[in-house]
């Protein structure tokens, strides 16, 4: 059965770790859900980001008949606050909290929006193996080392005005400049990318079942 972890306490809230089974997983996922560029209020339990990443999380498992298992982080609060990264703090503690919990098991990265942003803050820890990043909110600069050894997919939607597909686009043709593994996908809709989510979803299975393979980062 799944099990709650709650995180330490900053900005007055905390941040809730959902560990699934897992038994049969090959490969763990910590998916990071979407927010806001500056927001102090508690992330509630049916907050709408957070929700889209529990369908998604659904849907990865069951397509993948229990081979990818997938945790789910409600940030603490629902900022990214400046140069507190508050969902960093957050994601950095759920990233040791998957690792003690699935010794030996390799991890992925799923984020949404601003847990896409979140996910390129911690693609230079040697756990994570592969990263999925779907509608990111981009930084103004990666450098593309960071990526290598880390298979990348970036998934935009065709008429999203949220996020800057270009800016992704760049960081993809960068890290194959450099010879790294980086893919970048343009599906139809918007910024929460609910139009044929099902199609997202598959793919994002498809490449998580296909890096979280028995294997050293980097080789």
């Amino acid at each position: 059965m799944a099990r709650t972890e709650v995180g330490p306490e900053h900005e007055g809230a905390q941040p809730h770790l959902v560990l699934p089974a897992g038994r049969r997983a090959q490969g763990v996922v910590l998916a990071l859900h979407g927010g806001a560029p500056r927001s102090t209020v508690a992330t509630p339990t049916f907050d709408p980001g957070y929700l889209r990443l529990v369908l998604a999380a659904r849907s990865i498992t069951t397509r993948s008949r229990g081979r990818i298992a997938v945790a789910l982080l409600r940030n603490a609060v629902r900022g990214w606050n400046g140069a507190t990264g508050s969902p960093v703090l957050d994601a950095d503690w759920a990233l040791d909290r998957v690792l003690a919990t699935y010794p030996g098991r390799p991890i992925g990265l799923l984020g949404h929006s601003l847990g896409g942003r979140t996910a390129f803050a911690l693609v230079h820890r040697p756990e994570v193996r592969s990263l999925v990043a779907l509608a990111p909110w981009m930084s103004d600069a990666y450098d593309a080392h960071d990526f290598l050894g880390t298979p990348t997919l970036i998934v935009h939607g065709k008429i999203d005005t949220m996020t800057d597909a270009d800016a992704s686009q760049d960081l993809v043709r960068r890290i194959r400049s450099l010879g790294g593994d980086a893919r970048f996908e343009s599906v139809p809709g918007s910024h929460p990318l609910l139009w044929r989510s099902g199609r997202i979803h598959a793919m994002a299975r498809s490449f998580f079942s296909t890096t979280l393979g028995e294997r050293e980062k980097g080789v």
